[in-house]
This record gives structure tokens, sequence and C-alpha cells, in this order.
């Protein structure tokens, strides 16, 4: 049985009733580690009971934005639209450039975070999969992650700046998912925002709030305004503008935030690099290669820590970071108490 709980039998984290369903044996509580999200949120703001009650004001819409365009770098020139998540600029994007669509193939560097390719087939692109840049050669428009989802992949500035100018000459696009960014300083292409490009943002994954629901795209103007367009108004709720424009303006959590993730990264690392290869990943996740790496998801399982596996390679599981003591501490002892298959044989 897998993990579908996306469109298209894409296998997502997070549902943690089908880790339930999987193990149904196993301790309570359950330790998810089996996203990227940011296990130690950033702490709610109270608020107002009037933001539950009224529609979304263009003032606090505003003051979001500002927010954004001070935290991202953004440039003057460039447009911003916040929206429910960047999932659904993901899926809305191949509807709002149909001229990019049937211009040729769609390049998306991967493997990587597969609703990308899927969001483009469904509007009826040719959709291929590079493992380099060289290899998005006869693509007008070009998908990247950067850091990439799962293996932390990071194409530097001036390799983004070279695909998106190569776009911008065939009349295409170079989108780049920077939903693992903020932990990653100076990985952004935001500030120095190239012509022909798309920037993906996500608020929930870095201040551990994926249910507030808020992402940015970062662009062209008349691509940032298709998006917006496209979702009509009040596309945010209310509370999550607030909440957004508070955290984002709070540049020194951010920076210990970050600072802790990467201590804790490093810390899994240790763990992981006594089972197999750790790949990579970012501050907010660790990618493990093991042949053993079924038995040891069902190992976890079974000692309720649910972690990500991948439907391509069954040799890799993704961790994300525990979240506590307590958490730390059950994954140390499931890990030491697991045999692979080879060893207990």
């Amino acid at each position: 049985m897998g993990e579908t709980t996306g469109t298209g039998g894409i296998w997502h984290g997070g549902d943690l009733g089908r880790a339930r369903a999987l193990f149904p044996e196993a301790p309570e509580p359950w330790i998810d580690l089996s996203t990227g999200i940011n296990p130690i949120p950033y702490p709610l703001p109270a608020l107002p009971l009037s933001l539950w009650q009224r529609l979304p004001a263009a003032d606090d819409e505003a003051a979001l934005l500002a927010a954004a365009r001070n935290a991202y770098r953004v440039p003057a020139k460039a447009g911003i639209v916040a929206a429910p998540g960047t999932q659904i600029l993901i899926d809305l994007l191949p509807r709002v450039v149909p001229d990019l669509v049937g211009a040729g193939p769609v390049a998306v560097l991967g493997p990587t975070y597969a609703e990308h390719a899927l969001a483009w087939r469904k509007m009826g692109a040719t959709v291929v999969e590079a493992d380099t840049p060289a290899q998005a050669d006869d693509a007008a428009t070009v998908v990247v992650v950067n850091p990439n989802n799962p293996d932390g992949r990071l194409l530097s500035g001036s390799e983004l700046a070279a695909l998106a100018a190569r776009c911008a000459a065939r009349g295409g696009l170079l989108v780049v998912d920077e939903a693992f960014c903020d932990f990653t300083p100076g990985a952004s292409l935001v500030p120095t925002l190239p012509p022909a490009t798309l920037v993906l943002r996500s608020f929930g994954k870095t201040y551990g709030l994926a249910g507030v629901r808020l992402g940015f795209a970062i662009g062209e103007a008349h691509r940032v305004s298709a998006l917006r367009d496209a979702m009509g108004p009040w596309a945010v709720a209310g509370p999550a503008l607030a909440i957004g424009a508070q955290a984002l303006a709070d540049a020194e959590w951010r920076a210990q935030a970050g600072a802790a993730r990467a201590a804790d990264a490093a810390r899994l690392d240790a763990l992981l690099a006594l089972l197999g290869e750790v790949i990579g990943g970012t501050a907010l996740f660790r990618l493990l290669s093991t042949p053993a790496a079924p038995a040891l998801f069902a190992h976890l399982g079974a000692h309720g820590l649910y972690v990500r596996r991948f439907q391509a390679d069954p040799t890799r599981l993704r961790f994300g970071l525990p979240g506590d003591a307590l958490a730390w501490a059950r994954l140390e002892a499931a890990l030491a108490s697991f045999a692979p298959p080879s060893r207990a044989s």
C-alpha cells in the first residue's frame, strides 16, 4: 500500500491516517518525520475575532505583500502575489500560460517534487525529466526545485541565470520552486530576478505552519497578474494574511530557526550515516540511501515513526526532523534496534 494522498497517484508525506492504516499496532503518539516542515513552528500571534468574521481586507493583503517583498528581497519592478499555498500556484501556472504549453517540451529537473510534472501534463504539455540543466537544452520552459526535494541539489545563481536566458531566447519561462530556500542563505534567485523567470516561495515549511496555507509567486508583472486573476478575490484567508505578515517581518526568529534546524540536520545525519549513505537534503529534511530501506521503513512504522518512501526508488527514505527530546529519543532507539535483513539472516 502507498501514500497516495495527492492527485495522479503521487505519494506525499504527512498523512498519519495512512500511517495508522499501514501499522495499526504501532504505539501512539505517532512521530511524523515524513514531511519537510519545520517541527518547531513560529509562535502564533493572538488574532482578533474580526479576522474570522469578515472577508480578507485589501490593507491586510498589502501588509503581507510588503513583508514578503522585504523578507524575500523582491526587486521593485517585480510582481508578487500571495496564494493559499504554493500547490495551487503549481496547478494554476500551466493553465494561465497556454502559449507555453504548446511551445515544445517542458523540462523538469528531476527527480523532484512530482506535482510540477503532473500539472503541466494535465494541460497537455509534453514533459521530459532532465537530470542536469544541459539535458534541458531542447525545452523553452524549464522547472527547477532549488534546493531540490528530496536530495537537496542546489544550482548556483549563475546556472539559473543561464537557464533563464536560454528560456527567454525561446519565448519560454524558467520556473524556480524555492520552497526550501529560506534556510539556505544566498541561494534565492529573487534578489537578482532575471527576465522570463517565475519564483515560487512557500511559507508553511519554514515557519512550521503548513495548515495556514500560504505561498507566493514572484516574477514579471504580466505572469503574476495572470495568476492573481485566476485565483479571484479573497484567495488568502484573513488570519493567514495576519500571521504571514508578522512572521515574515520577524528576521530574528528566521535566523535563529535556521541555525537551530541546521544543527538538527547535522545531528540527524550522524544517526543516519550508521545505516547507509546520506545523499543530502536541506536544513529541514535528509535523504538516506540504503538497500535496507523497505525493511527500515517497516521497522520505523512499527515503532510509530513515519518517514517518506518513494515509488520511483525503493532504496531511498527521506527523514524530517524530530521536534522535541521525546521524538529524538524514540527515533534514536528505533534506529539502534534496527537489524538490516542481511545482518539478521
